[in-house]
C-alpha cells in the first residue's frame, strides 16, 4: 500500500525546474520509495551495492554513460566524488529532472552539493511519516499511538515494531557507525544513543551525557554529530531576540522520530511511556516534529528555537516565519491548560516588547479556547492549520 506523502507535489515541482534533485533524510524514511513512485520511468542506480560504489569511484564516466538520465541514484554519500561528474554533464545539458539523488548523511552531502551542484540541484529533507499523512491515507491512528510508534513507513504497512526497531538499530549501528567513525566498541555507542533518547527535548549537557555513558566529552560531541549527520536527531538553538537578557545558551537535543526515541529509551508499552517523566518531553518532541514535517513538505521557510532565561522562565518553541513573524509555542501534555501554563509565554512576550505575534499552548484539547492573557489553547492539528496560513 502506498501512503501519499505531502511533499510529493513539491518534489515534482523541483524536478520540473532543476536538473538535479537531492532527497535527504534518515534511513528508511522513504526517500528511495518516493522517487521510484513519482518517477517510474527513470533508471535506478544503487550505490548501496559495493560493486556500484566501486564503479562510481574508479570509472565514474562509464557508469554515468550507462545511466544517461533520468536516473535515480540511491545513497549518493557512498560516492560523493560522482557529484563533480554529474555537474559536468548538467552544464552540457541542463534539462530538468535528469538526476534524482538520495542520501542518508545530511551534512556531508549538503557540503558536496554546495560545492559541486550549486544552482543546479534542489534539496528536500524527507522526514518519517507525519500523523497527518497517515490520517489522509485513511489510517485512523490516535496521537498517543503515533507518538509511541513513530512515523517510519514500514511500521504502518504491516511490519512488527517489536522486530523492526531492533533490526533497524542493529543495522544502523553496524553500517553507519562502523563505516563512518570506525567505532570499536558498539556497546558504548549503543549506550550513548539510548542516553540521548532519554534526553529528547531537554537542554544538552555534553559533560553529563558523557559521564552517564562512560565516554569522554569530545567523544560525545563526535558521536552526537553522527546522529545529526544521519538525521536521527537535531539541535534546537536558543532564541536571542532581546540580547540584554541572561539566557541559557546550550541547545536542546531532539529526536526527529518519537517512535525511535521511545524504543531506545526502553519503553515497550504506551501506558508505561505516558505514566513516566519522559512523557512531557516526548510530547514536545512530537509537536516539534509535526511542525517541521509540515513546513518541510510545503517548502516553507521556518526557523525553530527555544527560549529559557537563567532564572527560570522558558518557552518550548519559538518559530520564526517569513516576514519577521514570530510565534511562541508551549507544549503541555494535558487536556485543559490554564493561565499558569502560559507563564513562560507571558515572560517572553514582555521581554520581546511586542515582537511575538501569537502565543499558543499546544495540548490534547478537543476545543480551541483563549486564556485571559491572550494565549490560544489549541491541539496539534489546529496549530498546524494556523501556521499554514500566512
Amino acid at each position: 500500500m502506498w501512503i501519499h506523502r505531502h511533499s510529493e507535489k513539491l518534489i515534482l515541482r523541483m524536478a520540473r525546474q532543476f536538473p538535479a534533485l537531492l532527497v535527504t533524510g534518515t534511513r528508511q524514511a522513504g526517500k528511495t520509495s518516493i522517487l521510484r513512485h513519482l518517477f517510474p520511468q527513470s533508471s535506478f542506480l544503487s550505490l548501496d551495492l559495493p560493486v556500484n560504489a566501486e564503479a562510481a569511484r574508479t570509472a565514474p564516466e562509464q557508469l554515468l554513460d550507462q545511466h544517461p538520465g533520468p536516473v535515480i541514484i540511491d545513497e549518493i554519500q557512498y560516492a560523493p566524488a560522482l557529484l563533480r561528474y554529474i555537474k559536468y554533464r548538467i552544464d552540457k545539458d541542463r534539462s530538468p529532472g535528469r538526476y534524482l539523488l538520495t542520501g542518508s548523511q545530511v551534512f556531508p552531502l549538503m557540503e558536496g552539493v554546495s560545492e559541486s551542484l550549486a544552482g543546479r540541484c534542489a534539496i528536500l529533507n524527507l522526514y518519517t511519516l507525519s500523523r497527518a499523512e497517515l490520517l489522509d491515507a485513511g489510517k485512523a491512528i490516535d496521537e498517543t499511538s503515533y507518538i509511541f510508534l513513530g512515523g517510519y513507513p514500514e511500521l504502518h504497512v504491516g511490519a512488527d515494531a517489536d522486530l523492526w526497531f531492533p533490526a533497524y538499530v542493529a543495522t544502523y549501528l553496524e553500517r553507519d557507525v562502523r563505516n563512518i567513525l570506525r567505532v570499536v566498541d558498539l556497546q558504548d555507542f549503543n549506550r550513548f544513543v539510548r542516553a540521548c533518547a532519554l534526553r529528547s527535548s531537554q537542554v544538552l549537557n555534553y559533560s553529563d551525557l558523557a559521564r552517564d555513558t562512560g565516554i569522554a566529552p569530545n567523544t560525545a560531541r563526535k558521536w552526537l554529530g553522527l546522529l545529526q549527520t544521519s538525521a536521527v536527531v537535531t539541535l534546537i538553538e536558543t532564541y536571542y531576540g532581546n540580547r540584554t537578557k541572561r539566557l541559557i545558551k546550550s541547545p536542546k537535543l531532539v529526536f526527529l522520530d518519537t517512535g525511535l526515541a521511545v524504543f531506545l529509551a526502553g519503553f515497550r508499552a504506551e501506558e508505561d511511556l505516558f505514566n513516566s517523566s519522559l512523557a512531557g518531553p516526548i510530547w514536545e518532541s512530537y509537536v516539534f516534529g509535526q511542525i517541521l514535517r509540515q513546513a518541510g513538505s510545503q517548502g516553507e521557510s521556518i526557523t525553530i528555537h527555544y527560549w529559557r532565561t537563567a532564572n527560570g522562565p522558558e518557552v518550548d518553541l519559538v518559530l520564526e516565519q517569513g516576514g519577521g513573524r514570530v510565534v511562541a509555542v508551549e507544549c503541555k501534555l494535558k487536556e485543559r491548560p490554564d493561565i499558569a501554563d502560559s507563564a513562560g509565554l507571558r515572560a517572553l512576550d514582555e521581554a520581546e516588547k511586542g515582537r511575538i505575534k501569537k502565543k499558543f499552548v499546544v495540548c490534547r484539547t478537543k476545543a480551541t479556547y483563549k486564556l485571559s492573557d491572550g494565549t490560544w489553547v489549541v491541539n496539534v492539528s489546529e496549530l498546524l492549520k494556523i501556521l499554514k496560513v500566512r
